[in-house]
């Protein structure tokens, strides 16, 4: 066995940048995050030679002359002193590793002033060794990091092409660009500038900047605070229609550190649950404000890891954070006023035989008490019957704000409305699913499925062991508003069933219950509901007048998460009014 011997500096430093340094892209990420630290406002990345040579200049604070030697040691940092400061981290560097590792796997020029001094200093590093000369240079610092992996030809050899290297230079630019929207981030490579930040400090702005405007409009804002343990949420959510065929879109931070953390990745996993498509994920940016001492980031030397003291807290946090932002359809109680409000659009038909009305910009005519009996009186019909109508819904208190005018129905399963501006076509099974879905939730978590007594009802045969599953599970299903009797060892039968589907066969119900009871049973109340939601919606194909086409959009449009079925299929596709004047060559 070979004798112990005490390693070199430099390979001690090699070692040591191995977990830092894993390529190119962990050298941006590391100068970049030490250009934030030091307060600036604007930084430049240039990528060139396979990016192995990488220049990142800032306008920070810079560094002092008598420091910048020390900078470039293993362990040195500004940023802590003592080990209490571990718990109460506010920087995004502190382990002071980053540029001792990377002087030791490339040459490195560092040109840095401060504001107190008339001239800078230039640095050269290579092979971890370091000399300073006096330098002309503006107020921050400029790292040029050259050869990177010149003596360590191994690493060099496991990099991918430059294309797909540059690619996650560009994914951390993106991410650190999201998480700091006031800083102006720039990316060059041979002379093109693939990625461009203003810094405005408009997050949807810089959203826009790095993919297209269009994404503005499929993005609710997330902005959730608990002030008792001092939470805050911020950011965007995509609606449900607006998918990704991978998970790179979503972007998650604490206290403006890019992380991975599968606390709030499952928390958000978890939001989305039954409105998504198999193999679809949201685009998501959330930042968790939390205080520095309830999250530990010196986890892991690439400061990617976290762990929470209370990690059941950010999950349930995360999760209603992202649930408040999709669930932002407004509706509306009417003002308790002498004025009775008719949604001018719904009732198209209303001859108010010239009667003046007070028309607003938003379609909305207001009529007094005494001019409402009067038109009521002097009406048709029709109008009486509509009239109704508006009693019955203002006796509920709920109106919803949106006009919208029912056009009719396509191939008796799609509805075709105008609401605002937007044409819109909504599929009339999934939106009536969506619907009974959620109903389904609040009934359940109120007390047990209302149920329906079944008189008469078939003796269906079965396996012995399908008969014992339901007997194991029957007090369960009674949850879910079904009564089953065991009437011998293969013979089973109904006595009640849930009230929204006493319309299904039994046979059909029994194949669903078993299917579920089959499955994983720890989500059984959720396929339980989708189960049931599904055989109560109005099927496709079924012809509806146009009170029922109205009444299931209304009903549609006051759920929490109208944008997709419990199935995850999208309910509603809208057209703008833009959109149509185009395809014909009009102008809005």
């Amino acid at each position: 066995m070979k004798r112990i011997k005490q390693l070199s500096r430099q390979l001690i430093n090699q070692i040591a940048a191995g977990e830092v340094i894993e390529r190119p892209a962990s050298v941006v990420k590391e100068l970049v995050e030490n250009s934030i630290d030091a307060g600036a406002t604007r930084v430049e990345v240039e990528i060139s030679k396979d990016c192995l040579s990488i220049r990142v200049s800032d306008n920070g604070s810079g560094i002092h002359p008598d420091d910048i030697e020390l900078a470039f040691s293993k362990h040195a940092t500004s940023k802590i002193e003592n080990a209490d400061d571990l718990f109460d981290i506010h920087t995004m560097g502190f382990r002071g590793e980053a540029l001792a590792s990377i002087i030791s796997i490339a040459k490195v020029i560092c040109t840095t002033r401060t504001k107190d001094f008339e001239t800078g200093t230039k640095v050269e590093c290579e092979e971890s060794n370091v000399k300073s000369t006096p330098a002309a240079c503006a107020i921050g610092t400029t790292m040029e990091v050259n050869d990177l992996f010149y003596n360590t030809p191994v690493r060099q050899k496991f990099l991918k092409s430059e294309k797909v290297e540059l690619s996650y230079i560009a994914e951390i630019l993106q991410s650190i660009a999201i998480a700091h929207p006031d800083i102006s981030i720039t990316l060059i490579n041979e002379g093109k500038t693939p990625l461009k930040t203003s810094g405005s400090g408009d997050l949807l702005c810089v959203l826009t900047e790095i993919y297209s405007n269009s994404i503005a409009g499929e993005l609710k804002k997330i902005n959730k605070k608990d002030e008792l343990s001092k939470l805050h949420a911020t950011g965007f959510c995509s609606t449900p229609d607006f998918t990704r065929s991978t998970k790179k879109s979503i972007y998650v931070f604490v206290n403006n550190r890019v992380v991975k953390c599968p606390v709030i990745l499952k928390a958000i996993d978890t939001a989305y649950k039954n409105m998504l498509p198999a193999g679809k994920y949201p685009f998501v940016c959330i930042n968790l404000e939390i205080p520095a001492c309830d999250v530990d980031v010196n986890v892991h030397p690439t400061k990617k890891e976290v762990r929470y003291k209370n990690p059941n807290q950010i999950f349930n946090f995360i999760y209603g954070s992202i649930i408040d932002a999709l669930s932002n359809f407004k509706i509306q109680k009417p003002d308790t006023t002498d004025n009775v409000v008719i949604p001018f659009g719904n009732y198209n038909t209303i001859n108010t035989h010239g009667i003046e009305q007070d028309k607003k910009d938003d379609d909305t005519v207001y009529i007094s008490d005494d001019r409402f009996d009067e038109i009521k009186q002097s009406n048709s019909r029709q109008f009486e019957l509509e009239v109704k109508q508006i009693d019955l819904d203002l006796q509920k208190t709920v109106h919803v704000e949106e006009t919208i005018n029912i056009i009719g129905q396509y191939r008796n399963t799609y509805i075709i409305f105008e609401e605002d501006t937007e044409l819109k076509i909504v599929d009339q099974h999934i939106a009536d699913e969506r619907y009974i879905f959620e109903q389904l939730q609040e009934n359940l978590k109120k007390e047990n499925i209302p149920s329906q007594l079944l008189l008469i009802s078939d003796v269906l045969n079965l396996e012995p062991a399908d008969v014992q599953l339901l007997v194991d599970n029957s007090e369960k299903l009674k949850r879910f508003g079904y009564e089953i009797q065991k009437v011998s060892e293969n013979e089973i039968v109904f006595k009640k069933i849930p009230q929204v589907i006493s319309h299904v066969k039994v046979k059909d119900i029994l194949a669903d219950i078993l299917e579920n009871l089959h499955g994983d049973l720890n989500n059984l109340e959720e396929q339980m509901l989708v189960t049931m939601s599904c055989k109560a919606a109005v099927k496709a194909g079924a012809e509806l007048n146009l009170w029922q086409m109205e009444e299931l959009i209304k009903k549609w449009k006051t759920t929490k998460m109208p944008y997709t079925c419990p199935h995850g299929r999208p309910i509603v596709h809208s057209f703008s009014e833009k959109e149509i004047a185009s395809f014909f060559h009009r102008t809005v």
